[in-house]
């Protein structure tokens, strides 16, 4: 017991009556968006040998005092 074309018609029409038509184009317009946007996340991964690293924070050298010790 497999859909018919007749089953999908009817089902795209009850889809459409109840969502409109500019709502359907808005959702197909934001999935569109959403795969150009992840092939270019894909195509934009750079590879780890042109990643710049980070230098070190410098670190100072000291003591460090809380309140207690200056009393």
């Amino acid at each position: 017991m497999g859909f018919s074309i007749q089953h999908l018609i009817v089902v795209l029409i009850i889809v459409i009556l109840l969502f409109g038509t500019k709502k359907i184009k808005n959702v197909g317009a934001d999935v569109g968006g959403w795969i150009r946007d992840f092939k270019k996340a894909m195509r934009d991964d750079t590879p780890e040998e042109t990643v710049t690293k980070t230098e070190p924070k410098q670190v100072i050298e000291g003591e460090a005092r809380t309140e207690r010790e200056h009393v």
